[in-house]
């Protein structure tokens, strides 16, 4: 099995790669979300360059009303700054790489260790992994919803990526991970239960 779960690792990540390919590389899903441009760009980035100088989360509010409350109507802006260039491409692209293995990998452990009927069944090992994707819709891009974070839109959509990735991670691994020979019929789960007694 263990073997299973290696290639189902490297599986999981190749379908992530392209996955991402696609949707980011040839359609441009990313960038339109998160690399938005303005015509005066030049000029905003010199001011953010000159007062966003320690990598973090900045929020800049509208000013306070004379009772010291926030104006309604009034936009909320963010800017992330991480520290980091365009130079630093090449060990981010590493490290999404790392994680586009590792994870496809630990979620094919945990599959491994569910019960035979699961294993025996392709929708629902199918189904574990599309619930892992509607896991990390629900924590990652849902929870990115906010004022000083992405409009409702952005982070439905970014949710739906999820889904749809981990369910094409689940359609490939599942065909990989089977049980082994001691769990091909259900004679010898009930022996095995029964000596377990």
């Amino acid at each position: 099995m263990s073997k299973r779960i290696c290639v189902s690792g490297v599986l999981g990540m190749a379908i992530l790669v392209a996955w991402s390919f696609v949707v980011n590389g040839v359609l441009g899903f990313n960038s339109r979300i998160n690399l938005r441009q303005i015509p005066d760009e030049r000029r905003v980035y010199e001011t953010l360059k000159g007062s966003v100088v320690e990598p973090g989360r900045y929020i800049f509010n509208p000013e306070l009303t004379p009772s010291g409350m926030f104006p309604d109507g009034e936009p909320v802006f963010s800017v992330h700054y991480s520290g980091m260039g365009h130079e630093s491409a090449g060990k981010v692209m590493l490290l999404q790489l790392a994680v586009f293995l590792v994870a496809p990998t630990i979620a094919a452990w945990m599959l491994s260790l569910a019960a035979p009927r699961i294993l025996r069944s392709y929708p629902r090992k199918v189904t574990f992994f599309v619930a892992i994707g509607l896991l990390l819709a629900l924590v990652d891009a849902l929870m990115d919803f906010g004022i000083d974070r992405y409009a409702i839109k952005d982070a439905l959509l970014m949710a739906a990526d999820n889904i749809l990735a981990w369910t094409l991670v689940g359609l490939v691994v599942a065909k990989v991970l089977r049980p082994g020979p001691d769990l091909a019929t259900p004679s010898r789960v009930r022996e095995r239960a029964e000596g377990n007694t």
